[in-house]
């Protein structure tokens, strides 16, 4: 695994924002694939409405009343500049969905750049950005039948706290003290 850096999404990675979307689109695993923590990146016609669309989400002032205000950040490979992933990490709880389920942050993994350690090296690096938004306990979920996460968020310091079931699925809630 190489290092990355969580940089804030901008014009200068339009065309690897779009090669992302496109590879998870279209992955051999689209339909579990869902764009978690990409922050509607799915419904967007063009990386620069995305960027726009992220930008005006990390601004109370300019979200939208009934979202959560969050910060979107591309996990970078340093060696080549290459997006690894995507991740999402909410201000607040206050979205009802948010913290029944949704959890402070969403993160996805390139399906080209899985099981390397990078959505390790991204939930570490986001858990160290929230003391700055006033975060002391993060709440991260992951379907109970995605292993790979629940590994993940575990050797992030995850203490399990329940399951609760959404659309008839397990979802599993953890917390990590920050």
């Amino acid at each position: 695994m190489y290092s990355i850096c969580l940089v804030n999404p901008s014009m200068t990675y339009a065309e690897d924002i779009w090669k992302f979307r496109q590879e998870v689109l279209y992955s051999k695993d689209a339909e579990r694939d869902k764009f978690a923590g990409c922050c509607s990146l799915e419904k967007c016609t063009s990386a620069k409405e995305w960027i726009h669309f992220v930008e005006e989400r990390s601004v109370v002032e300019t979200c939208p009343k009934d979202k959560a205000p969050s910060v979107t950040f591309l996990a970078v490979r340093i060696k080549d500049n290459k997006i690894v992933g995507i991740a999402n990490l909410r201000y607040h709880l206050s979205n009802p969905i948010l913290a029944l389920w949704g959890g402070h942050i969403g993160y996805s993994v390139r399906p080209s750049e899985r099981r390397k350690g990078y959505a390790k090296e991204m939930l570490q690096q986001a858990v160290s950005r929230c003391p700055s938004l006033g975060i002391d306990r993060l709440l991260v979920t992951c379907d109970s039948s995605n292993l790979p996460s629940k590994k993940t968020i575990l050797a992030c310091g995850g203490v399990y706290e329940k399951s609760v079931m959404v659309d008839g699925e397990p979802v599993e809630r953890y917390w990590i003290s920050i």
